[in-house]
């Protein structure tokens, strides 16, 4: 019974600690916090598909794609030219090959969207923090 105790107090204190990150953040972070979101939900299906855990996966899987979506929602198509349209196409890639990763259980097609996700990531941490604050249209993100 303490054990469950401790575990209900250390998932409620993570909980707090998500929530204040997220109240914290300026717009560059909350898409960085969504990237890393992201990723870090495809490993967990990558270790379901392995165990065979195909209700737990179509469920981590369905919030991968929530993730996505707010990344989709998230951009400034107005303001952002090329730049949030080809984002745009990427994020309605990944989608669709998640949908086709859960039908399949293809960790490879989970390595495929991981390495995009990481490499938008990695691109939109290279944005120089004086852009961050006063972003170009082209970086705008809608908040």
């Amino acid at each position: 019974m303490g054990n469950t105790s401790i575990g209900n107090n250390i998932s409620a204190y993570n909980q707090v600690n998500r929530v204040s990150g997220v109240i914290d953040a300026d717009p560059h972070r909350l898409v960085s916090m969504l990237l890393e979101g992201a990723l870090g939900k495809i490993a967990t299906v990558k270790g379901l598909m392995i165990r065979k855990d195909i209700a737990k996966k179509g469920e981590v899987l369905g919030q991968v794609v929530a993730i996505i979506g707010g990344l989709k929602a998230s951009l400034n198509k107005d303001a952002g030219g090329d730049i949030a349209m080809n984002l745009d196409n990427i994020y309605d890639y990944i989608e669709r090959q998640l949908i086709k990763a859960n039908v399949s259980s293809d960790i490879n097609i989970l390595d495929e969207v991981a390495s995009l996700l990481r490499e938008i990531k990695s691109g939109w941490e290279l944005i120089p923090v004086e852009a961050r604050a006063n972003p170009s249209p082209d970086l705008t993100v809608i908040s």
